[in-house]
């Protein structure tokens, strides 16, 4: 008997051991064939992370290997960090997601070809706002009729009739999060969220240590895979003439979150469990679902979180992608089955194909095949 369950045991542990060993080596010949520069995973199961792994450089010149200390400018996943303190000032009265846009700006904020409908915060959090990134998006002054004279060029379709993908719906966002709570966004952010749920990271490059960033790598036919340093670019000469309520994207409260793939994988965890990490409630219940509801169907879209059907077949998950500077990221959960992937590569071979990228797909696939389906 005791043999038998020596045996038991044995074969138990053995499986376990492989698990994570077979996801390695799967994503290690992921890596090669992507021609990755680096590559960071976590997965969660029950809100514990189950495993993690870093895979190629986090500075490839300088020889130093992707760690668990590396931090990385995760763009678009930022967006839900920005939406969940909307649901936090939401939480305290501090406004309304019905709320008209303008009024809570400070300047007109009306699609010229509709100027009776009014641009909602929750239209802009949902991208059925009407506005596009014609003008850019980087400074309020490209839809402040009061700054640019081509403003009207910000506005595509009848606001709430239609998805559009708007970064400039993000940095309004953020501007609306400092005006509203009286807090400098990236203090903000820092503050209420990532503090909270003891995580390193923030929107502000010169208050976090830049010997943890990992360079992004974008692909140049001619030259390769390249260096993007202004990812990291200072903001400091520019917060000596910051304008209040104002100068907010410079921070990009729509794809400026520097943060690792664990502490990204625990604030992940945070939406996973419908707004509370570890005892530490950071939205309700309520606002959580109400982020992760569908408001854009045509996309899946709903409050920063989208859902998709796509990654694996006949699964929903949640969460939402980022690319930028060659930097490709996704973060997608289960709620209701309780387990999570975070995807972070710092540079790769591109891809033409629209819709999620090979690194992030394929990654996702072999992190559920190995740690969710068995």
């Amino acid at each position: 008997m005791k043999a038998h369950l020596f045996l038991l045991t044995f074969l138990f542990s053995v499986k376990s051991f492989s698990q994570p060993e077979r996801a390695s080596q799967e994503l290690q010949a992921l890596a090669d064939e992507l021609k990755t520069v680096g590559l960071a995973v976590a997965v969660v199961k029950k809100g514990e992370i189950v495993y993690t792994k870093n895979f190629g450089w986090q500075d490839a010149a300088k020889q130093i290997p992707l760690s668990d200390s590396s931090i990385f400018r995760i763009a678009s996943i930022s967006k839900s960090f920005s939406a969940t303190a909307i649901m936090q000032l939401v939480e305290k009265k501090k406004l309304s997601l019905d709320d008209d846009i303008s009024k809570l700006i400070g300047f007109t904020i009306r699609n010229p070809n509709y100027p009776d409908k009014v641009i909602t915060l929750r239209m802009v959090m949902s991208h059925t706002s009407g506005i596009s990134d014609r003008n850019g998006y980087f400074t309020l002054d490209v839809i402040n009729p009061a700054k640019n004279p081509d403003w009207a060029k910000c506005y595509n379709s009848e606001p709430g009739s239609q998805y559009e993908y708007c970064n400039l719906n993000y940095n309004i966002t953020g501007t609306v999060i400092e005006r509203v709570s009286g807090e400098r966004f990236d203090v903000y952010i820092r503050k209420h969220i990532i503090k909270p749920l003891g995580l390193y990271g923030g929107h502000n490059v010169d208050s976090l240590d830049a010997r943890r960033f990992a360079t992004l790598y974008t692909y140049d036919s001619a030259l390769g895979l390249k260096p993007e340093p202004q990812a990291y670019a200072s903001r400091s000469e520019q917060i000596k003439n910051y304008e209040f309520g104002y100068s907010t994207p410079i921070f990009s409260p729509t794809g400026g979150v520097k943060i690792g793939a664990q502490d990204l994988a625990r604030y992940m965890t945070m939406h996973m469990n419908y707004g509370a990490y570890k005892g530490k409630r950071i939205i309700s219940r309520k606002s959580a679902k109400t982020m992760q509801q569908v408001i854009a169907e045509e996309a899946g879209y709903g409050l920063a979180i989208s859902t998709v059907s796509t990654l694996i077949p006949g699964t929903i998950l949640k969460g939402h992608t980022g690319s930028a500077y060659g930097l490709y990221s996704a973060m997608f959960f289960n709620p209701k089955k309780k387990y999570g992937f975070v995807v972070i590569t710092n540079g790769c071979l591109p891809d033409t194909q629209p819709g999620m990228r090979p690194v992030q797909k394929k990654t996702i696939g072999i992190l559920y095949d190995n740690f969710v389906e068995k």
